[in-house]
């Protein structure tokens, strides 16, 4: 198995920097905002966060391609970072401090690009998070300062924890009542919202989490976290990976009922 660890250690590099250049904006009140074609809000430091991150890639890594929600692809190759500058953009403009820089290195395999670096940093919560093909998932203040992180071992959906972001989305899908009959299923629920339910997922301070309409920077850097804590990572397909536009995350144990009922099988 190929050793990712120098991309890992550029990726915190990258996330340090992001994390200096969003939080001198954070809660500024001149911070200037717009609204993109998909009304969608987007800041001044999501811009600039992505072309810090560019620029220091194109620097390091000349030969990857990339690819970030606000700048679009950039180059071509076996090799592609993923990047979210600011995963809760929302948050992030009404300083609330749920806000986080994604960034995924995906390289090319049998079944497509697939994530194999995965760091999730939420400077704002004083929390990092990172994972690398075959070497486990961690959680701490830096490389060399870090625990293991771990999935829970409920296995029964009435002892689950279940977090989402919204009820957005869901009826939309034709979802909602499969959503809904989880919920009840479930022991509780929460709508912690973005890339947080994922992490804690990771933890194993969370059972289940499922979202039904995501990019593929909103999802490379958390699948290869939870799959490296021992979880599972998927669309409400069942399709592994951050492939299907949407997701679905668990311990393992509570996958197949999780789709279940977002499916409505049950």
């Amino acid at each position: 198995m190929p050793d990712y660890h120098d991309d890992l250690r550029l990726a915190h590099v990258l996330a340090d920097a992001a994390d200096a250049a969003t939080m001198d904006r954070f809660k500024a009140l001149d911070l200037k905002v717009e609204t993109k074609p998909d009304m969608t809000p987007v800041s001044e430091a999501d811009k600039a966060a992505e072309e810090l991150i560019r620029g220091q890639l194109q620097r390091a890594r000349p030969r990857d391609a990339i690819l970030g929600e606000e700048y679009g692809i950039e180059g071509t190759g076996p090799r592609r970072w993923v990047i979210d500058p600011i995963d809760g953009t929302k948050n992030y403009v009404r300083g609330v401090p749920v806000w986080a820089t994604l960034i995924s290195l995906m390289v090319q395999g049998e079944g497509g690009y697939q994530p194999v670096v995965g760091v999730v940093s939420a400077p704002a919560l004083g929390r990092r998070w990172w994972a690398a093909q075959g070497g486990g998932a961690y959680t701490g203040r830096s490389l060399s300062s870090a625990s293991r992180l771990r999935v829970s071992n409920v296995g029964r959906i009435r002892d689950a924890s279940f977090a989402y972001s919204s009820l957005s989305g869901w009826e939309e899908q034709g979802r909602l009542d499969g959503f809904l009959d989880l919920t009840r299923a479930c022991w509780r629920t929460r709508g912690y919202g973005d890339f947080w339910p994922y992490m804690m997922v990771a933890e194993g301070s969370v059972d289940i989490c499922a979202e039904p309409e995501l990019s593929l920077w909103d999802m490379a850097a958390t699948a290869i976290v939870v799959q490296e804590a021992g979880g599972s990572f998927s669309g409400l397909d069942g399709r592994p990976g951050p492939h299907s536009g949407n997701a679905a995350a668990s311990n393992g144990l509570l996958h197949e009922e999780l789709l279940g009922y977002l499916n409505q099988r049950y």
